[in-house]
Parts: C-alpha cells; sequence; structure tokens
C-alpha cells in the first residue's frame, strides 16, 4: 500500500543573496510519519526545514525558488498568506522559546488568541488538550497560572511543542529539538515523537544520527546544500546507495 503524501518540495532552492543554501531539492513528506533531516553541520538541513512554512520571508536577504505543495497546493502561490501556512505547518526551535512575560497557560494558547479565539471554555478545552499531547499536563496542571520561564529546559521545550500543537497544525517542523536538553529530557521527547505522529505529521532536523535511526520512520541525508539520499530509514542506515551516504553514517565525516 502506497503511503500518503502531506507535503512535498520540487526543484526547492534557497538563496541568502547569491549564496545558495539549498539548491534543486525534490522530497516527498508522508502523512503521519517521521521524517528525519541528517546531515554535517551548514549543510542545508535547516534553511531546508523553514523553507517548509516560509520562514524565510522574514529574513530580507532570503529567496526561495520553485515549489513546496501542502495538500497538493503550492505554498508559495501569490495570494496565498504566509500567516495560514504557519498556523498549518508549525514549527519547534533548537531552544525551549517560552515567552517570559506569560503564564503556562497564556503560552499555550497564544497562537490562538493571535487568530481570535476568545472563548475561555474553548481556550481551556485547547490548553489541556495540546498539553496532554506534549506530555506535559500531569505536571503542570495545578500550577497553570506560574510563569512558563520556571518550567526546567526540558518542560519548557515539551510547552513549545503543547503550544505550536494547540493551533492543530497538519505538519510540525523540528530543527533540532533535544540539542539543548539533558539526557532524560531528550528521551521524554524521543518518546512523544512517536505518539505524535497519530495526529500530526513531523519533520525533524537532527545532528544526532542515533536518534534520527530511532524517532524517524524516512531520513534524508543532506550535503552542501544538496539531497544526497532519501528512504526508509532502516535502508538508509544499514544499506544506502549512495558512497557519501555510508561515509557520513559510518563516521568518516561531519
Amino acid at each position: 500500500m502506497s503511503e500518503a503524501v502531506r507535503m512535498e518540495t520540487k526543484n526547492l532552492s534557497v538563496y541568502y543573496k547569491q549564496n545558495p543554501g539549498v539548491k534543486g531539492v525534490s522530497l516527498t513528506v508522508f502523512d503521519h510519519r517521521v521524517t528525519a533531516l541528517i546531515g554535517p553541520s551548514g549543510c542545508g538541513k535547516t534553511t531546508f526545514l523553514r523553507a517548509l512554512n516560509r520562514m524565510h520571508d522574514l529574513n530580507p536577504i532570503a529567496r526561495v525558488e520553485g515549489e513546496v505543495l501542502l495538500d497538493g497546493a503550492n505554498i508559495y502561490d501569490s495570494g496565498v498568506d504566509p500567516v495560514v501556512v504557519r498556523r498549518r505547518v508549525g514549527m519547534v526551535f533548537q531552544r525551549p522559546t517560552p515567552f517570559p512575560t506569560m503564564s503556562i497557560f497564556d503560552n499555550v494558547v497564544a497562537g490562538l488568541k493571535l487568530v481570535g479565539v476568545r472563548d475561555k471554555k474553548a481556550l481551556r478545552e485547547a490548553a489541556e488538550e495540546a498539553l496532554k499531547a506534549a506530555a506535559l499536563w500531569d505536571e503542570v496542571k495545578d500550577r497553570l497560572a506560574a510563569p512558563a520561564v520556571g518550567l526546567s529546559g526540558g518542560q519548557q521545550q515539551r510547552l513549545s511543542i503543547a503550544r505550536a500543537l494547540a493551533v492543530k497544525p497538519e505538519v510540525l517542523l523540528m530543527d533540532e529539538p533535544t540539542s539543548a536538553l539533558d539526557p532524560v529530557s531528550t528521551q521524554a521527547i524521543e518518546d512523544l515523537l512517536n505518539e505524535l505522529k497519530a495526529q500530526v505529521t513531523i519533520v525533524i532536523v537532527t545532528h544526532n544520527m542515533q536518534q534520527a535511526a530511532r524517532v524517524s520512520d524516512y531520513t534524508a541525508f543532506f550535503l552542501d546544500g544538496e539531497l544526497i539520499e532519501f528512504d526508509r530509514t532502516e535502508k538508509i542506515f544499514t544499506n544506502p546507495k549512495d558512497p557519501r551516504t555510508e561515509a557520513y553514517i559510518t563516521g568518516r565525516f561531519g
């Protein structure tokens, strides 16, 4: 049975002024699967990831060419609202990003309030659902009014995930979400990814190949801005087609 496609890039390139960060990448993101992007530092993983929800629009020197299809429609077509795109394609960054002046509760529902949701019951229900999905509810349910900055690093990252989930995205982009965390928090988030893919399609950038092998269904190997190889994770790690992939996987460079 063939997999359902949620996103697809066609000949996607990203330039910073005249310098290419990503070069002509065509990649399929399958629905309700975890896709890992791996490769050495500076290979274009994060640049590619940020193109998937128009984050480069915020950078005056960045230029995107090619197509990014979400449910078959190009998110870069004229008339497409990037704010709507970012609701549908959420993002979790490398470091936890709680809003420092807000409570735990207000952090989770910030995105909903931004799009006009004011009903208190609806906000409460959405916050509880998102915190449960991020495996944080039991730890914070008795202190939702407390400042978010009082949480541990791992809790803050799960709060960032809950905030992204609260607006019900179809795709969740994660840029090295555990790189700033201790092993226990990292394990909690890896466990969470396995549960979350039932609700949302996930694309994760990771510098940790063991993590990619543990959490992802598909893996894409990038090198110098190019997509070298993309396949099921098991295949990439046990029988890669390209000798450069094998050299990276076995630690001969990177």
